[in-house]
């Protein structure tokens, strides 16, 4: 962890199976910016597993915290539907401001952490994904907005 990395730091995602994990986790619980009401937030990307473990910084606002929300929502839609020809795959935050996400919802669940602002790596991670990961972020998504003080109703016009 990074010197300027709270000891306590909240993982507002926690991707993990038993050998591998994706989990990003707040720099600091005070914005770092804000614009037109949108708050900014530091956060980091921090990739464990056998082969490479690395930690990407990564930016989001009050605003991607909503489309997180709408993401799981999504890939709960697409878990209960039957006979999927193709994987469900979507970024977290959006592209190009900074490191990013991208989910894939296939078997097994594949999080690639992109770095495309700086040095243009991608780490792919499978994951053996168990059945209550959803509930979970949910909890995380919830816990991390009552800490930020972002409230998930002001924020209808997420994107996705």
């Amino acid at each position: 962890m990074e010197a300027n990395t709270q000891p306590d730091a909240i993982e507002l995602i926690r991707l993990v199976d038993p050998t591998q994990s994706v989990i990003v986790r707040l720099r600091s619980t005070q914005p770092t910016g804000r614009s037109a009401g949108v708050q900014r937030y530091d956060a980091e990307a921090v990739v464990t597993s056998g082969f490479v473990n690395g930690t990407v910084y990564l930016g989001f606002d009050s605003e991607d915290l909503s489309d997180w929300g709408n993401l799981l929502d999504a890939i709960e839609e697409v878990e209960q539907e039957i006979g999927l020809d193709e994987a469900f795959t979507a970024d977290w935050p959006r592209e190009g401001r900074t490191a990013y996400l991208r989910f894939i919802a296939d078997d097994p669940y594949v999080v690639e952490v992109h770095d495309g602002t700086s040095t243009q790596i991608v780490v792919s991670v499978p994951l053996d994904m168990r059945g209550d990961w959803i509930a979970d972020s949910r909890q995380r998504l919830s816990a991390a907005r009552a800490v930020l003080g972002t409230d998930a109703q002001h924020h209808r016009g997420a994107r996705l």
